[in-house]
């Protein structure tokens, strides 16, 4: 059996003449955390439009739990079982938590668009939903409108929402972004919890987030993978701190 749950070889995207995406190689095992990292513009949230279809390749290869993906849209792409959030907070700011999570659980149950079906009945949507809900911590917020609940809860929702199609490869694109330490570290714990027997890559900036939830780490600068390896290692690689943590200690010297 291929142990392997995502494998991107030797991916390439240009942007026009401008090369974005140099010649990543990468193998994402089965069962594994792994983080992503990487300076801004590095190429981070381009390479998962790649791997979830959004955009396409100009040269290379996607396969996911060792079937090609390439070239396919991303509504087939879930389908075969990965899912992901945005960097960019993604919900239906006018529905409620319930409504959010379930919209999701209806397209993976193959409801589709048959809006016709009497969707409350639906009991296999509804108990997925109320599961989803108890996961993220917001079954007491349930008939809240998703457009007013704080950031760390909106984000929440989204991962939610991206667990709710049933996936077991996730993509998470930083989900503890402009969060508190305390929202953080529910965030992590969270994080944990959804991951728990899928396959989780995730972008991430904060490097103790990044420490205390991967398996590995890939480090990705001006689009182009320097090293992947365990926490330790790459906290001990020369070329990565020249390349990328010692910037990241200077900025919060400087902050």
């Amino acid at each position: 059996m291929n142990a392997s749950a995502l494998q991107l070889i030797d991916l390439h995207k240009n942007f026009g003449v401008t090369p974005i995406i140099r010649g990543v190689n990468l193998d994402v095992q089965r069962g594994e955390r792994h983080a992503l990292i990487g300076p801004n513009g590095a190429g981070k949230s381009t390479l998962f439009h790649l791997i979830s279809g959004r955009f396409p390749l100009s040269s290379g290869q996607v396969m996911l739990k060792g079937q090609d993906i390439t070239g396919m849209p991303p509504y087939m792409i879930n389908r075969r079982g990965l899912s992901r959030s945005f960097q960019v907070t993604n919900i239906f700011p006018r529905m409620s938590v319930y409504e959010n999570i379930r919209c999701g659980i209806l397209w993976s149950l193959g409801y589709r668009y048959s809006f016709w079906r009497m969707v409350e009945k639906a009991r296999d949507a509804r108990e997925l939903t109320e599961s989803v809900m108890e996961q993220i911590n917001l079954a007491s917020r349930r008939d809240v409108l998703a457009g007013v609940l704080s950031y760390a809860e909106q984000r929440a929702l989204e991962i939610g929402i991206t667990i709710a199609s049933g996936a077991d490869v996730i993509l998470l694109d930083e989900p503890t972004a402009g969060m508190s330490l305390s929202e953080t570290e529910h965030a992590v714990a969270l994080i944990r919890r959804i991951s728990e027997g899928k396959t989780l890559l995730i972008v991430e900036h904060d490097m103790s987030v990044v420490f205390d939830l991967a398996d590995r780490i890939s480090v990705l600068v001006y689009g182009q993978i320097i090293a992947t390896d365990t926490p330790e290692n790459i906290r001990a690689n020369v070329s990565v701190q020249e390349a990328y943590l010692g910037a990241v200690a200077q900025e919060h010297d400087h902050a």
